[in-house]
């Protein structure tokens, strides 16, 4: 798996029926629709992309499947 840059993983959430709950300061934090999982996306720059650490938790926290997010 690659790193990936904040404005595609957010493309991949808002296609999942995740939507923007709030935000505080660099960080998004997205809500799904009908299970209300918490998923908290770092904005350091939205082209930069995103460490592997990071991304792995993301994505185990959002529980869609890691082929989604190739």
């Amino acid at each position: 798996m690659r790193p990936i840059t904040a404005k595609k993983l957010i493309t991949i959430l808002l296609a999942h029926d995740f939507v923007l709950s709030r935000q505080k300061g660099s960080h998004q934090i997205y809500r799904h629709r009908a299970s209300g999982i918490i998923v908290p996306i770092p904005l350091h720059g939205r082209n930069k992309k995103i460490p592997i650490g990071t991304l792995l938790a993301i994505i185990k926290q959002s529980k869609i499947p890691k082929d989604k997010f190739q």
